[in-house]
């Protein structure tokens, strides 16, 4: 009982794990992509 919660615990942390590090990626990406923008048209 006791291994399946911990179990159930490690997937449900490593799933969130997984999904924070694609939101991290895509604030990255937008943010580099503004900064960009703005080099354009600063030029």
């Amino acid at each position: 009982m006791v291994r399946k919660f911990i179990l159930i615990l490690g997937a449900a942390g490593l799933a969130l794990t997984a999904s924070a590090c694609n939101t991290v990626k895509g604030v990255g990406k937008d943010i580099q992509s503004v900064g960009q923008a703005g080099e354009r048209a600063i030029n």
